[in-house]
């Protein structure tokens, strides 16, 4: 399966919540859910119908697939590498999902969205340690500090991102270091410092079948 072009709001309203998909848009009153729309589809409106667990818990994973933007190869794979490790899978996989570089560069403002931070990324204008970093999938470590490189231009486009973010709140786990245009992870955060959209045990029950 492809990468999903079509409209964002659309991935919203099948789910019926919010995914950030599309910056500040989605903290408007404009926005799709604000706005109380449907379900895309002719019987979007009036579909009542009853829903297994299994619906349940596939629901539960496309709402965090579909938030960071995952393809569904991509994020079964982040879910086996937090089987592998000690502790609580579903921790391990929100903790995994938030490290991503582009998750990062979302959180510190340097981006809008989590798409257009993959696209910071890829087109060579985010660094990792001061080294030029093109994976958006990359999974960062505490001390690890994340900046958009001084050559680039997207640092003027940056400074509006930055300040909403910083208006609506950086992450505890995080520092962010405006002047310099950098932040840095601080730790690796806790279940408690992480609001997943959806119930991450349903993610892990669905893939333990």
């Amino acid at each position: 399966m492809g990468r999903y072009t079509g409209p964002a709001c659309r991935l919203c309203r099948r789910e019926g919540v919010k995914l950030f998909l599309k910056g500040e848009r989605c903290y408007m009153a404009k926005c799709a859910i604000e706005l109380g729309r449907p379900a895309p589809g002719m019987h979007g409106a009036t579909r009542k119908r009853k829903i297994s667990d299994y619906g349940i818990q596939l629901s539960a994973k496309q709402k965090l697939r579909k938030s960071f933007g995952m393809r569904e190869v991509a994020f079964r794979g982040v879910f086996k590498r937090a089987l592998r490790k000690r502790g609580v899978t579903g921790e391990a996989l929100l903790q995994f999902l938030e490290l991503r570089l582009d998750n990062v560069a979302f959180r510190l403002g340097f981006a809008a969205s989590r798409r257009a931070a993959r696209q910071l990324a890829r087109h060579r204008h985010v660094a990792v340690n001061g080294k030029i970093a093109t994976i958006p999938a990359m999974i960062l470590k505490p001390d690890d500090v994340v900046s958009i490189r001084e050559s680039s231009s997207t640092r003027e486009w940056a400074k509006q991102t930055m300040d909403a973010a910083e208006a609506r709140g950086i992450v505890s786990w995080m520092a962010l270091d405006k002047e310099h245009f950098s932040g840095k992870v601080l730790r690796i955060p806790t279940r408690d410092e992480i609001s997943p959209i959806s119930n991450e045990q349903l993610v892990v029950e669905l893939y333990s079948k």
